[in-house]
């Protein structure tokens, strides 16, 4: 959940607003793939409910990571316009929010604040993606593993009631007190 934060604690509200009227709810059943390997990806998701698991054709079709509600998909072939390098299957029946890539693009360059908003938090997003990956591996600081800068921890509270909002909006369950 920790990471959803990082993205929305860097949007205003302006920004929030926009993304929930320019997003929707997509319902997914258990096996349903949401993103395929080598196909381009032409949406951004945050997973609301459930669990997708991350997939990969070369270690015949383990799974590499498991992710939950709060996380951001989509990211990297948003970012590098490459279609990805594994797919994504729902575990469990879950419900992510989805925005596309040409509303995004478009409310990019039309507004700079929201741009510079959103690729920060897409650097921060990411950045504590790969210190936790560094961590697994064992090469981080098991000390630090929960460890938030403080500027960025300052929206944090901010942040959960943002994603409450979202999920709000698409009539799912209530932002618990766990994040």
């Amino acid at each position: 959940m920790k990471r959803v934060l990082f993205f929305l604690g860097q949007l205003n509200d302006r920004d929030l607003e926009w993304m929930v009227l320019n997003g929707q709810k997509l319902e997914l059943k258990i096996g349903d793939t949401l993103i395929q390997k080598g196909n381009h990806v032409d949406n951004l998701y945050i997973l609301l409910s459930g669990q997708l698991s991350i997939c990969s054709d070369s270690i015949e079709g383990k799974e590499i990571a498991l992710l939950g509600a709060g996380e951001v998909i989509g990211e990297m072939s948003f970012l590098e316009s490459r279609p990805p390098s594994v797919s994504v299957i729902s575990k469990d029946t879950s419900v992510v929010y989805k925005i596309s890539r040409n509303a995004i693009e478009t409310r990019l360059s039309s507004n700079p604040d929201f741009k510079a908003n959103f690729y920060y938090s897409l650097a921060l997003f990411l950045s504590n993606r790969l210190r936790k990956t560094t961590d697994q591996l064992g090469y981080g600081i098991v000390e630090e593993e929960d460890l938030i800068d403080a500027k960025v921890l300052d929206v944090v509270s901010q942040a959960g009631a943002r994603f409450g909002q979202i999920l709000n909006r698409f009539s799912e369950v209530k932002l618990s007190a766990n994040c």
